[in-house]
């Protein structure tokens, strides 16, 4: 396990408010990536923009991904994953090829993008080991993350809508309440001031850390950030 720096005055605030470019969008097509050769199979993704910005790869779900092969290959064997705004579920489907799971990883987000998770599911074969789930943040949680309690949660580039911000902080207190030992992987990249704000009212209700990451150098240039959330005793 990496160490991880706490944060309590949140560092990364003091960094320039400008805002960080948009990818360019694509024509849906299907990619594929062993994530820089931490994968012995290739991830088949379908990229597909007609259901919402999810359906496109983001630079935090690689970064995301990377590090979870990298760091946590066989420390999550046990784990109870549970993947929030997945979109095509680049991260979660990552996770499940390249690690030794005992338990299904459910996949989730909105109603929208069920059939792209599905696609993506089948097009790796993953249906017994990755659950597509629709979760809609600020929503009750679904019963079957409630029978779940899953104790890892990845997130990548959720900051991003800021009218969703409010129901997003609601669903992560919700996650954070199910088992005394949750952690979130969250990732994500600076793109406004209402980003940073809303980074900052986390970082005032969970114990939050940023992660160590071979990469860091790399994706902090790019605007990129990698913390974990957890409950404050």
């Amino acid at each position: 396990m990496l160490s991880r720096s706490p944060t309590p005055d949140f560092s990364l605030l003091n960094i320039g408010e400008d805002l960080a470019p948009l990818p360019s969008y694509k024509a849906a097509s299907t990619t594929s990536t062993d994530f820089s050769s931490l994968l012995d199979t290739l991830l088949q993704l379908h990229e597909d923009l007609k259901s919402g910005c999810g359906g496109q790869l983001w630079p935090a779900g690689m970064v995301l991904a990377k590090h979870m092969l990298r760091y946590h290959r066989t420390d999550l064997k046990e784990a109870r994953i549970l993947e929030l705004g997945a979109g095509g579920g680049l991260v979660a489907l990552g996770v499940a090829i390249g690690c030794q799971l005992e338990s299904p990883i459910y996949v989730t987000d909105q109603e929208n993008m069920l059939p792209l998770m599905r696609r993506n599911i089948a097009l790796n074969e993953l249906e017994s080991r990755a659950v597509p789930l629709v979760l809609n943040w600020g929503d009750p949680l679904p019963a079957e993350v409630i029978a779940q309690k899953p104790n890892v949660v990845l997130a990548a580039d959720c900051v991003y809508f800021e009218p969703a911000f409010p129901l997003l902080l609601a669903t992560l207190e919700d996650l954070l309440r199910l088992s005394p030992d949750v952690v979130i992987y969250f990732c994500f990249k600076k793109r406004r001031r209402a980003s940073m704000q809303f980074m900052k009212r986390l970082s005032k209700k969970f114990l939050m850390e940023e992660i160590e990451d071979t990469d860091r150098p790399t994706f902090s240039k790019e605007g990129l950030f990698l913390y974990t959330f957890r409950r404050k005793q």
